[in-house]
Order: C-alpha cells, then sequence, then structure tokens
C-alpha cells in the first residue's frame, strides 16, 4: 500500500521535506484562519480528516490518499501569498500551482504510483471548489468538469476536513456550502460517479461550446482522426508511435528542426518550426487524413491549441500520454541522438500538465512504472 510517508509526526515532515517546513513562514489572513500560519492549519486539517466519519469508512489506500491531499493541500500558499496594503493575505492561484507542485514532489521526491499522483494532484487543484462553485461564471460546467477528473464525494469530504481545520466566524456559513455542492452533485448526477455522456463527440461538444446542454449530441460525427502524443523528452513517444502507429503520416517537431537546421534553444527559428508543423497538419486535415503529431505537448496551452486547430476541421482527438519514472527518464534521455541538456529537462519536469478526459475525445495512459 502506498503513503506519503510513514512517520506522520509534523516534527519529523519539517525535518524530512522543504515544502512541509517552509508552511511555517506562510502566513494567513486572520479574518479567515485565525489560527495562524499555513503550518498551523495544514496539521489542524489532517486531525480534522482523520476525526471524520466519512474518513474513517473508507478503505486504507484510500485513507492515504486523503491524508497526502490534506497535507499537500495549501502546499503553494507559500509561493503564492501576498500582503496587500491594507493588511490582508492573499495567495492567489495557490491550488492551480499546487497541484504542479504536487505532482513534482510525486515524481520525483516521493515516487508514487501515476494514478495515486494524479487523483492527490488534481484533489489538490480542485479542492476549493465546494466553497466556491456558485461564485462561478456556470456553477455546472465548473462541476461537470471537475467531476470527470476526481471524485465528488472524496472532494466534498475533504472540504470538510479543510473547513473544520481552521478558526474562522463564518465556519457554519462554510459548511453550509458544502451541503449545498452536495446536493447540486446529486442533482447533476456525479455525486460519487462521472458525469453521464452519450458518447465521447457529446461530452467534447458540452466542454467546447458554450451554453450546449449536457444532453445534446451532435449529428455531423467527426471526419477523421488525430493522435497528438505527449510526454517529457525521452519518455518514450517515439517508440509508441513506431509501435502502434507505424504507417501514419506524422508531424514531428524534432524532425522539421533537423530539415530546417534549427536548435531546439533557438527560440525564434521554434516558432518557424511550428507554423510548418501546423501547416502540414492543415494538408492532412482537409484531406480528410488520419495523422500523428509527435512533439512534447507538455502544457494545457500547447495541446489546447493544436486540438482547436483540429476540431476546425470536425478531427476526433486522441492524446496519449507517455510517462517513465523519474530516474529511467534521465537515463533514456542520455541515450538519445539529441539530448535534453539536464536543466532544460528540469524546467520542462516543473512545466509538466498530465493531459485529462476534458481535452480530447479519448486519453491514453502509456505510463511504466
Amino acid at each position: 500500500m502506498w503513503t506519503i510517508s510513514e512517520n506522520k509526526s509534523w516534527d519529523y515532515l519539517e525535518q524530512q521535506y522543504d515544502w512541509v517546513k517552509r508552511m511555517r513562514d506562510t502566513p494567513q489572513d486572520a479574518r479567515h484562519h485565525a489560527e495562524g500560519n499555513v503550518a498551523i492549519h495544514t496539521q489542524m486539517v489532517t486531525d480534522a480528516l482523520i476525526s471524520l466519519p466519512a474518513y474513517q469508512a473508507l478503505d486504507a489506500q484510500t485513507q492515504e490518499i486523503m491524508w497526502a491531499t490534506a497535507l499537500l493541500h495549501d502546499v503553494e500558499k507559500a509561493g503564492t501569498t501576498e500582503i496587500l496594503p491594507d493588511g490582508s493575505v492573499v495567495s492567489p492561484g495557490h491550488a492551480r500551482k499546487g497541484e504542479m507542485t504536487t505532482r513534482q514532489i510525486l515524481y520525483k521526491e516521493i515516487p508514487t504510483p501515476f494514478a495515486i499522483r494524479e487523483q492527490i494532484a488534481r484533489q489538490v487543484r480542485f479542492h476549493g471548489l465546494p466553497l466556491w462553485v456558485f461564485e462561478k461564471s456556470d456553477p455546472v460546467k465548473a462541476l461537470i468538469i471537475a467531476a470527470l477528473q476526481v471524485d465528488m464525494r472524496l472532494l466534498a469530504l475533504f472540504a470538510k476536513a479543510d473547513v473544520l481545520g481552521r478558526i474562522c466566524p463564518d465556519q457554519a456559513d462554510l459548511l453550509y456550502k458544502i451541503e449545498c455542492f452536495e446536493e447540486l452533485c446529486k442533482e447533476q448526477q456525479c455525486w460519487g460517479q462521472a458525469p453521464y455522456f452519450a458518447n465521447a463527440h457529446a461530452r467534447m461538444n458540452y466542454l467546447q461550446k458554450a451554453g450546449t446542454d449536457r444532453s445534446y449530441v451532435p449529428f455531423e460525427q467527426p471526419k477523421t482522426k488525430v493522435v497528438i502524443m505527449s510526454g517529457l523528452p525521452g519518455a518514450g513517444k517515439d517508440t509508441y508511435v513506431q509501435k502502434y502507429y507505424k504507417n501514419w503520416p506524422v508531424v514531428s517537431l524534432d524532425a522539421i528542426r533537423v530539415s530546417m537546421k534549427i536548435a531546439p534553444t533557438d527560440k525564434s527559428g521554434n516558432g518557424r518550426v511550428i507554423q510548418e508543423a501546423k501547416e502540414q497538419a492543415r494538408v492532412h486535415l482537409r484531406n480528410q487524413q488520419g495523422f500523428v503529431w509527435n512533439a512534447t505537448n507538455i502544457t494545457h496551452s500547447m495541446r489546447e491549441q493544436l486540438i482547436s486547430l483540429c476540431i476546425q476541421y470536425a478531427a476526433e482527438i486522441i492524446v496519449i500520454y507517455v510517462e517513465v519514472p523519474y530516474k529511467a527518464l534521465f537515463k533514456q534521455n542520455s541515450a538519445r541522438e539529441a539530448i535534453v541538456p539536464a536543466g532544460v529537462m528540469q524546467r520542462l519536469v516543473h512545466k509538466l500538465e498530465v493531459p485529462d478526459i476534458t481535452e480530447a475525445h479519448e486519453v491514453v495512459y502509456a505510463v511504466s512504472s
């Protein structure tokens, strides 16, 4: 059974991990967190979590996952906290940045099975949703997007522990918000289950277009398939393409760089490489010919640009994410013909955003342990 740490004493965790230690030096706004800094709050949250009957009813592995979520949920308040001129303390974006940091910690520092790592990372990202969903411009869509990635029962359970693990005058109001969140989940039939869509095309249509009804199934079906590879350099994308898509046309950024004699470090040249790749993609799309786009595509924004282009041509998108363990990644990179410098590799690891099912018709995880 996986655990983030067998020894869960706070003194041990502070000595072992710098990201725990820095919680002591991260202040919080006394109006919302009269208990004190992030370290105090995190300890109170873990204590509140394990005292909840719903937590105690979970299987042992899920308990460990939820405990790790509690430990990591505010890990990036240290990197986002600001004290404003009026003395108030804010930490904008700490949940989204916390997802990234959680992924790095559980990939590099504490090797964690992929599915468990991603569950914790995404729970960190969405941990505030039960409190703020009704303030979103489209609460239902915000809920559906999250429910496609995490279990809403577990998210609500954690949110309750997060509220109980603080001292604030509006605690009762916050707990009521979580109850309302639960009712919204049940109303939308995503309480303990993924939101239902008739097919992948209906799901993508709902996510891509504002104001679309969830039950609507587009009449027009995709005209061709596009496979988008995603993964860090050295993860094995080329090998995967050779094994499963050997006879498909491939748009390869590396191959275009070689043909245009442009180094990967040439930023101005990279723009030309991408434009050439997109033009090759358009030719395939106009001809309704399936193809593979082979590049790192490690951030959501990178993939989004390409997916948007392909959807304009009514393509079905399959994203294939390839991953190997951290140590194996660097070993495989060193064996490549075009070795990526270690410093660049580290920066790419820090930028990694693993694809999820809200991005494409299908997401395949080709992950080796």
